[in-house]
């Protein structure tokens, strides 16, 4: 593939069709874990969701963290979504 394809979007998004993602309850906010597959391993990805005054909101996470596992980066992506809402509180859908 060439370089100006992998630059402007001829890749992937390497979300998989086979993984559903996986969610945890959080002090009033769902966590869903959603690695990418990145370059053979996974890279720390996921979404935090929760109902404010009968709206949806939403806040997605992508880190530079990557793991040879899809495990250990469901794992990690629960941990630093607990971690975003303790830090932010309510601030994180204002």
């Amino acid at each position: 593939m060439s370089f100006w394809k992998r630059l402007f979007g001829g890749r992937s998004s390497g979300v998989s069709a086979s993984f559903a993602p996986e969610t945890l309850t959080y002090k009033d906010h769902t966590i869903f874990a959603e690695p990418v597959k990145d370059n053979g391993q996974w890279r720390l990805a996921g979404r935090i969701t929760k109902t404010v005054d009968g709206e949806d909101k939403e806040h997605k996470f992508v880190r530079a963290d990557v793991f040879s596992n899809r495990d250990d980066a469901v794992s990690f992506a629960f941990k630093k979504g607990e971690l975003i809402i303790d830090q932010l509180g309510k601030t994180l859908f204002s």
